[in-house]
């Protein structure tokens, strides 16, 4: 993807996240999710740490657990605004990246500047999506979907998994490797199984089409 469009994708995924607990009520704040043993809370203080530790140079060093329980007391309003204020603020520097720069090492071993930020754009939609289905809400697609399957697409090659073709509805045929399953349908759906979210198999795969199993 163009640089230009994962920085503007990244931060109108932070505008709308901001605007998605910002006026959550407390019952909704304290929901359980779908990742196990978060609440809607924990979901939101992942999302905000990755934006504060981008900022202050130490992404990469607290885990989502960490994160998640460093701003998990904090209100519905209170990280909204801290999430729209650090994003303002990291922004300039984003958009000031070269495209020498954005080929460089990120502080995140395995991952160069680029990879990294459109990993962020990657976390905070499916996040979101966490949230809205716990709140029983309808989901959104948009930019951040396209955005998560390139992403999850160049993390299969980067973990050498695989042979797999994607074939999803809307995107063209990208291999992982030579030959195997051919993956089609939905693209949420990918999203969905590639993060361990929905079972592997509603979508003709196994579990090594997941990212987040080692």
């Amino acid at each position: 993807m163009k640089r230009a469009d994962v920085i503007v994708g990244l931060f109108a995924e932070y505008d709308a996240f901001a605007g998605l607990i910002g006026r959550l009520t407390g019952e909704e704040w304290r929901t359980p999710t779908r990742c196990e043993g978060w609440e809607v809370r924990d979901v939101a203080g992942h999302v905000i740490g990755n934006v504060v530790d981008s900022m202050t140079g130490e992404i990469g060093k607290r885990t989502p657990s960490e994160q998640a329980r460093a701003f998990r007391d904090g209100t519905p309003a209170e990280l909204a605004v801290r999430l729209r204020e650090t994003a303002a603020r990291i922004r300039p520097f984003f958009e000031s990246l070269s495209d020498d720069d954005w080929a460089r090492p990120s502080p995140v071993p395995g991952r160069d500047l680029g990879n990294g930020i459109l990993t962020l754009w990657y976390d905070v939609f499916v996040h979101a999506d966490d949230i809205r289905t716990a709140l029983g809400r309808p989901g959104e697609r948009g930019p951040g979907l396209e955005a998560s399957v390139h992403w999850l697409a160049g993390e299969l090659e980067r973990l050498e998994r695989g042979p797999v073709t994607i074939a999803l509805d809307g995107f063209g045929e990208r291999e992982i490797g030579a030959g195997g399953p051919v993956l089609r349908g939905d693209p949420m759906r990918f999203v969905l199984v590639a993060t361990g979210r929905e079972d592997p198999a509603t979508l003709g795969a196994d579990e090594s089409i997941n990212v987040h199993l080692r």
